[in-house]
């Protein structure tokens, strides 16, 4: 019988209700594989962190942090499917998202990585990611947000004392981000297709869905998760215009709670299809 493990994500990536459902996205696709004939083993970032990691044939891999993922690169290396890869994971941490979708001509927000202990950048700069005097947008310039005040909006004015605030903690890097107007719509996909579903982010998943370009709202979607190689992702659009998404973040492997047991099932055949065609190639 194959063995895989699945490695659990560590609470301080995982925010008040995101850790109760990120564990049970990931429980409900190890059941399925193993109704397929596989043997689960359960860990946790932290062991793997600390080198701690039993051998398998397959790893189900929700770790997001830098030290759990250097752990996790020899096994990449050498050809274990690892879902997602620990190199996908470390793409989504922002400064790193942020160099490699500004690559690249997909949609995204005009974005600066800033130390949070320095100056604010020069006006011209700052004005450029408020041309309206709109809102600016500060974001931990590592992994995504631990905590509410980790992704907050403010003014031109006030951005300053909101820099501080991340220097107070600790957080030695932001992401200064421009404002995108318009309806915001929460995706969930698999990167082969067989899955993807979105809902309004104000209205949530019960709620009337706002009125946008479903096709291009996908290939966004999934064209920004091939530039990170991502496998099992989820994200944020903006819509400025009906029918032009902006890629507002995107990260590995979210929750799908909404539709946690579609979901499953998709990633596990996925999976279970990943698996065939890397023993018989």
């Amino acid at each position: 019988m194959a063995q895989l493990v699945a490695i659990y994500r560590s609470p301080s990536y995982s925010p008040q209700q995101h850790r109760v459902n990120d564990t049970a996205i990931l429980d409900a696709t190890v059941a399925q594989l193993e109704a397929q004939g596989w043997r689960a083993v359960k860990t946790t970032e932290r062991e793997v962190e600390q080198g701690r990691l039993p051998a398998a044939e397959l790893y189900l891999n929700m770790c997001q942090g830098s030290l759990a993922a250097e752990q996790l690169m020899p096994l990449e290396s050498d050809g274990i499917v690892v879902v997602n890869r620990p190199s996908s994971a470390l793409n989504c941490h922002r400064y790193r998202l942020v160099k490699r979708l500004g690559d690249s001509t997909l949609a995204f927000p005009r974005t600066l990585i800033h130390a949070s202990s320095a100056r604010l950048p020069p006006a011209d700069q700052l004005r450029a990611l408020s041309p309206d005097h709109q809102k600016v947008w500060i974001k931990r310039g590592d992994v995504h947000a631990e905590r509410p005040e980790d992704v907050l909006a403010t003014s031109l004015e006030d951005a300053a004392v909101a820099l501080q605030a991340f220097t107070g903690r600790g957080i030695p890097w932001v992401a200064l981000q421009e404002h995108v107007p318009g309806p915001v719509v929460k995706f969930y996909g698999v990167t082969d297709g067989r899955f993807f579903n979105w809902y309004g982010s104000d209205a949530g998943f019960g709620g009337e869905r706002p009125l946008v370009d479903e096709n291009r709202l996908k290939a966004l979607a999934f064209e920004a998760a091939a530039i990170l190689g991502l496998e099992v992702f989820g994200g944020d659009v903006a819509f400025p215009e009906p029918d032009r998404p902006v890629l507002i973040d995107i990260n590995d492997w979210p929750s799908f709670a909404p539709f946690r047991d579609d979901a499953a099932r998709a990633i596990a055949a996925y999976i279970t299809h990943r698996f065939a065609h890397r023993k018989h190639s």
